[in-house]
């Protein structure tokens, strides 16, 4: 079970990490998580082109490992990318010292990035504050579209 839209308690209670951007325009801030991955990735970014939209990737450094190529596509289309960890950790599951260890280690990866998404939304305030400490930016979501579930129908 998931909540499609963060409540805004939620939101308050983490005031350092992003949420949302605040704009005056009609923008949505498109952000895709776990990849680089040759298929998926692949079409993600044709359909990105048709639209000539950006979008953020928080790519997993041990799929960066295996598919260079993929995520090298990412970076000469003008995508922004961030840390996702290197083996997409649970936070709330894992103790700080390997989870931080497995950040860095995607940072060795991924050394440009100045974003970082935890796995699953989920980190504990310790872990967060290291992050930051390693001067990235903690950002969340404030709707998550469920495209994991597959309860869900395409439509839905």
């Amino acid at each position: 079970m998931y909540l499609a839209k963060i409540p805004r308690f939620v939101q308050q209670l983490f005031p350092s990490f992003v949420w949302r951007m605040s704009t005056q325009q009609k923008v949505v801030y498109l952000t895709f998580d776990d990849g680089p991955k040759p298929y998926i990735t692949d079409w993600v970014l044709q359909q990105l082109a048709q639209y000539n939209a950006a979008a953020t990737f928080f790519c997993i450094g041990r799929h960066v490992q295996d598919n260079p190529e993929t995520y090298e596509k990412l970076q000469k289309a003008g995508h922004i990318v961030g840390n996702h960890t290197f083996n997409h950790l649970d936070g709330w599951q894992t103790p700080t010292d390997r989870y931080l260890w497995n950040v860095k280690k995607c940072q060795e990866v991924i050394p440009d990035a100045t974003l970082f998404r935890p796995p699953y939304g989920k980190i504990t305030l310790r872990q967060a504050d290291c992050v930051r400490e390693m001067g990235l930016k903690i950002v969340m979501f404030d709707v998550v579209c469920g495209d994991f579930d597959l309860k869900l129908s395409p439509e839905k």
